[in-house]
């Protein structure tokens, strides 16, 4: 159980889905993303682990008891263990409004999501990802930011269809 509310925290899950207007979704830098998003669902932590830059960050963005802003930083480490125990069902996040303002080195995604364990929906937020090329020349994440709510989302169609 801890660990299944851990992985329901760390809002990260699997499938991404990118509507038609997602025209980022084939883009090279988009490949650790989708590798993240399909390891997730699969509880394959090596998948998972291949889409970051050793020593990664995580964090996400939230708000204290007082609502204040606060940000939660989880380990690489510990991410990865929660993804690589066996959890009863599938956790998913398909993402969607995909945005990049990219360089040569450095690429910015931001997107919407939902997050569903299974076929339950969890919350919703945006990911920020932050990728840059390794040694290479393969994009790998080297931040990635989130923010979590339940209530007030809006789910495309073809995004909650999926898990009725």
């Amino acid at each position: 159980m801890k660990i299944y509310l851990f992985a329901v925290l760390a809002a990260l899950g699997a499938p991404v889905v990118c509507g038609a207007q997602d025209n980022h979704a084939q883009a090279p830098w988009m490949a650790p993303i989708h590798r993240l998003f399909n390891g997730m669902n699969k509880g394959d932590s090596a998948l998972v682990r291949s889409a970051f830059l050793p020593g990664a960050t995580l964090v996400t963005v939230g708000k204290d008891p007082q609502g204040n802003p606060q940000l939660r930083a989880t380990p690489l480490s510990a991410f990865l263990k929660a993804v690589g125990t066996p959890h009863p069902e599938a956790w998913s996040e398909p993402i969607w409004n995909i945005t990049a303002n990219h360089a040569p080195d450095l690429v910015q995604v931001w997107a919407e999501y939902a997050f569903y364990v299974g076929k339950t929906f969890s919350h919703c937020g945006v990911d920020t990802f932050q990728l840059v090329p390794d040694k290479g020349g393969e994009w790998k994440i080297f931040y990635l930011a989130d923010t979590r709510q339940k209530e007030g989302c809006v789910i495309p169609e073809f995004v909650s269809k999926q898990f009725k």
